[in-house]
Order: C-alpha cells, then structure tokens, then sequence
C-alpha cells in the first residue's frame, strides 16, 4: 500500500533532466504509473523541482537474507535495453554493512515497486577467492558501462577498499581489482569507501569518468573525496577534498551522488544525523573547479520512515517522472524507501 505524500518535503534543487545518460533507468510508464504521478509543485531555484516522499521499498525484517537486520546505499538501475531477459526492468541493489555484509539485489517492473528479493542473494559476499576474504562488503554501486555492455559493480570491504567487479546480466559477476585504497590519499586516511561512478567527460583530464567517495581520517570528521579515470578501472584522486565537513557546519558528510544539469554539475550527499541529517547540494561545475554550497537539498522528515535522517541517494526517471531511492531511517536502523519528483 502507497504511504500518504507529506507535504513537509521541501527539496532546493533537483530535476529530472539532472539525471544523466548513465543514470536513466526509464522505460515507458504503465498508464497505472502515469495516473499516480505526484501533484504539480513549483520549481525550487534553478529549475529544480520538489520531491515527495512516496513508499518505502525494502526493510529488513521482511528480506529472507537480513544477517544483521539493517540495510543501506540502495542504487536503481534500468534492464531495459541492457540485459536480456532480465528478472524485472529495474535492479535495486543494496546490503547489510556490519559484518558479514553481502551485496543483494531485488528486481521490479517499476521504480515505485513492488521489487522482489533475489532468492540467491548475497550476489557478492565476504568471502570470493582467490581475491580476499574480509569481515565485510557493502555499499553496492553499480554503473551501466556502455562501451563494454556491461554491469559494473563498485563495492568495499573493508572500509580502506574498493573493488570493481563487472558482469553482463547484472546478477552474475566476475572480479576485476582493486580500484581505491585509503593508501593512494594523503597520509593518515583511514577509510575510502561509498564510492560511486558515473560517466563524465573532463577533457583536459583526458577521463571519462569521476567516482565520488566518503573519506575518514584521524581527525574522525568524514569528507567528500573525488578521481576521475579514462576507463573506468584506473584512477587518479584529487588529494584535497571535493566537499569538507567544515564546508556545511557538519560532524560528517558523506554519500555523495553526481547530477548533471544545463552543462553544470552537483553533488548530492548526506549530512550525519548529528548535523541535521538532510541531503545537501553544492555545485561542483562541468571541470569539478566550482564550490558553491547550495544548502538543503532534501529535508529529512521527523516522522517515518525518515526519523530525522535521509541518506545515499541514487536517482533514475520511469516514463519521464524523477525518482530518489535513498536510505532513510537513523545509521543501520532504516529501510529503502522511493520519493519521486
């Protein structure tokens, strides 16, 4: 059963233009979809428009893998056109955190839902030799490569690390390699992890594609790193941070996610529960030389299932309507839930 909209949402920008190729998830909506889209809002600053918290997709006690009974970082992506034969037109992908983790996937015909669990699920687990064997994997991103036709999954385990593992049907994977260490930033990280993906070109970098990550350090205040690749395999980091704590009068940020609109580029991340627990946005530019903090990108609800914290947005469009798939819910206490725009 669809949970009432609550008006109290109040997003600064977004649109459904900001999600990029890489990102679009659609297929053609059922005339079903079509007749629920949300009530016409007003477009907030720079053409973006509301989002409206909508269902929630997924929580723990109802999944038949649940080893720890929490779940976080979902990220949605289309079948169509992409895979053949495919469980459902939509992947969500997420996990479990805390030891022994898993990468899991549910599968549906639309980005509202219902989405059926894998039965084989975890598709990726703690354990894959020869490569490692660590107490966990988690944090599931996977892109849609178009040159190699491919799934691409970006996962960690352990928090210093994050892996890279490719497949065609988006269920069964082949390892790859280590992608980013904590050791390849500067001198006294001690997690590089959360990483996402997306294709973008930065020509005077020669590269194709930017990852987005969380770092921590020493100090225990997380930021908001960035690289960018020719291939998507082989990194270079920017040493500095991309979005600092101290950026937004946050404890920590952290989930960063890449939209793209009118030849501009955002990142979207969370602050920590502590800070307010909202989705924020600043404006990065095309090149990744701007810095302009544009506050409050989502509101956190006090009520359910929020509880004062959204968190690890992934963004797709079904038959031209926006929608955020994010965590919502206190740190490994949450669900997956959708809020379309």
């Amino acid at each position: 059963m669809n949970e009432p909209l609550q008006p109290s949402r109040r997003i600064l920008l977004k649109s459904a233009a900001a999600t990029t190729a890489a990102l679009a998830v659609g297929s053609a909506a059922s005339p079903a979809l079509a007749a629920a889209q949300a009530p016409a809002v007003a477009a907030a600053p720079g053409g973006f428009p509301d989002y409206r918290y909508v269902k929630t997709l997924l929580t723990p006690s109802q999944l038949k893998y649940n080893p720890t009974g929490e779940i976080i970082f979902p990220c949605i992506r289309g079948t169509k056109d992409r895979l053949s034969a495919p469980l459902g037109r939509y992947y969500l992908y997420y996990a479990p955190h805390d030891a022994p983790g898993g990468i899991c996937l549910a599968y549906g015909d639309h980005i509202e839902g219902p989405f059926t669990e894998y039965p084989r699920n975890p598709i990726v687990s703690n354990n894959w030799a020869p490569h490692y064997s660590v107490s966990h994997v988690s944090s599931p991103h996977v892109m849609w490569n178009e040159s190699a036709k491919e799934m691409w999954l970006y996962f960690h385990g352990e928090n210093t690390t994050t892996r890279l593992a490719r497949s065609k049907d988006g269920i069964n994977f082949t390892y790859d390699k280590v992608v980013l260490t904590a050791s390849m930033l500067p001198a006294g990280t001690t997690e590089t992890s959360y990483a996402r993906v997306f294709p973008h070109e930065l020509p005077a970098k020669k590269a194709h594609y930017v990852m987005l990550f969380m770092l921590n350090n020493k100090s225990n205040h997380r930021d908001i790193h960035w690289g960018w690749s020719a291939d998507g395999r082989n990194w270079t980091f920017d040493q500095k941070a991309l979005v600092s704590h101290n950026d937004v009068s946050a404890v920590n940020v952290g989930g960063p996610h890449l939209l793209t609109r009118n030849g501009s580029a955002y990142v979207v991340y969370n602050k920590d529960k502590q800070s307010g627990g909202d989705l924020m946005i600043t404006e990065v530019g095309k090149d990744f030389t701007l810095r302009r903090h544009l506050g409050r990108f989502y509101d956190s609800s006090d009520s359910a299932p929020d509880n004062g914290r959204s968190a690890a947005p992934s963004f797709g469009t079904e038959g031209g309507v926006p929608y955020m798939v994010y965590e919502a819910g206190e740190r490994l206490k949450g669900s997956i839930a959708v809020a379309r725009g």
